[in-house]
């Protein structure tokens, strides 16, 4: 009988040192947050620190996974994570100095962006190669439990860390992290090469090519692609919007948006473990479609209409608990359609098309709060409608925006349920 942790040895210590340095990555991206909203008061300003994230992801990815097909994936991860911790001691060095400024942060974030390009196919195809198949699902739900567990933690952490020490106690704490897996990854992990064939020696853009034709010669994958880069539109002016509506409407600002991140932490961990040991649907499409019109329906209308940081709580439990259900049934259907010699190219191309609307989102969030929702519930009247519905003050433009974000969402859901009806694994 076959031994689970022996045959998944190499890739649970990639999996959890990774997961580590994640944590570390994403309690300084929280804590930066937290600074520059608390310096600015501007949710546009604070959006276009993940705008400068994703821009470079976007416009370079369909050229990064060709790349990353033909280089080495070990070396290209510890390359690109390297160079990526030197943009963090660069921000450290700035804090300490006390010459860091807002175009310090968007040029450290955009570099930061630019290595996660070329560092994210590299680690999906090495995943790949040390994970058996049938383990598949499984390990999707590993990755949605680390990821859950860094929602769940990095508030908490972070602002622990941030009240302690500030800034600079977040980024040295991120520091440390990443040279545990970067050391890991160097000395005791093999990660195995997939066999190469003609089509990966071609030129850079003949590999583009194939990638695109790939999704194009596969249309459930590239409908659900299309299909979650508009869930990706939403769902980013959703984080643009959320830290500017709590952080205006509730007493303790910090703390409460700390809590209700905390609870879509805790309600994504449990969506993982009901993806790791939930049995496999009949239709994957379906499920991820009904996973979508769940979290679509619920969160944005309960964030909307109402200032009870209780209901905001129980919205980011609703948003979030089939979520991670969701990103393992599509991780299944990718790693089991796409070739391994082709996924560097084809994981590329799919993270172009289903994230470029990630920083549009953010955009058009922080856009829409301070130029449009917000200017214009600061003009309703006391006994108006609107303000029965989304409050007054600072932050009720914001609740008016979730509404709207929240029929957008099932909208979006509803169609693309229609057009992937008769889709079959």
């Amino acid at each position: 009988m076959k031994n689970p942790l022996k045959q998944l040895k190499n890739y649970l210590l990639l999996w959890s040192t990774q997961s580590l340095s994640e944590l570390g990555s994403s309690m300084t991206s929280y804590a930066l947050v937290l600074w520059l909203y608390n310096n600015s008061g501007s949710a546009l300003k604070t959006a276009l620190l993940t705008v400068c994230s994703y821009a470079p992801y976007v416009l370079m990815s369909i050229f990064a996974g060709a790349l990353s097909d033909k280089w080495n994936k070990k070396r290209t991860m510890l390359l690109c994570d390297l160079f990526a911790a030197m943009t963090t001691v660069a921000a450290f060095v700035l804090i300490k100095t006390e010459a860091l400024e807002l175009w310090h942060l968007y040029a450290i974030n955009a570099l930061n962006g630019l290595m996660n390009t070329v560092q994210q196919p590299a680690s999906e195809v090495a995943s790949t190669q040390l994970i058996p198949k049938e383990y598949y699902q499984k390990t999707s739900g590993l990755r949605s439990l680390s990821r859950s567990l860094n929602s769940l933690l990095t508030p908490v952490i972070a602002t622990v860390l941030f009240t302690l020490g500030g800034v600079t106690a977040v980024i040295a704490t991120d520091l440390i992290t990443f040279a545990a897996a970067f050391i890991t990854l160097l000395l005791f992990i093999p990660v195995p090469e997939p066999d190469k064939t003609s089509e990966s020696r071609e030129s850079l853009l003949s590999s583009v090519r194939s990638g695109l034709k790939w999704l194009r010669d596969c249309p459930v994958v590239l409908k659900l692609i299309c299909f979650l880069a508009g869930i990706n539109l939403i769902a980013s002016a959703y984080n643009a919007a959320l830290p500017a509506m709590i952080l205006s409407k509730a007493a303790n600002g910090e703390n409460t948006l700390g809590t209700v991140n905390f609870f879509a932490g805790a309600a994504a961990l449990a969506g993982s473990l009901i993806a790791s040991f939930a049995p496999a649907p009949k239709n994957r499409v379906r499920a991820i479609c009904l996973s979508l019109f769940f979290s679509m329906s619920t969160e944005n209308f309960m964030l909307a209409f109402s200032d009870s940081p209780a209901v905001w709580c129980a919205g980011a439990v609703c948003g979030w608990l089939f979520i991670p259900y969701m990103g393992a049934n599509l991780d299944v259907i990718l790693r089991s359609a796409i070739p391994p010699d082709m996924q560097g190219r084809v994981y590329s191309c799919r993270n172009t098309l289903q994230f470029f609307t990630i920083p549009l989102g953010y955009l058009l969030g922080g856009v829409l709060i301070d130029k449009v929702f917000e200017p214009y519930m600061s003009g309703q009247a006391a006994d108006s409608p609107l303000t029965t519905l989304f409050g007054s003050g600072k932050g009720s433009g914001t609740a008016m925006l979730f509404a709207v974000l929240g029929v957008a969402g099932v909208t979006v859901c509803v169609v693309f349920s229609m057009l992937l009806r008769k889709s079959k694994d």
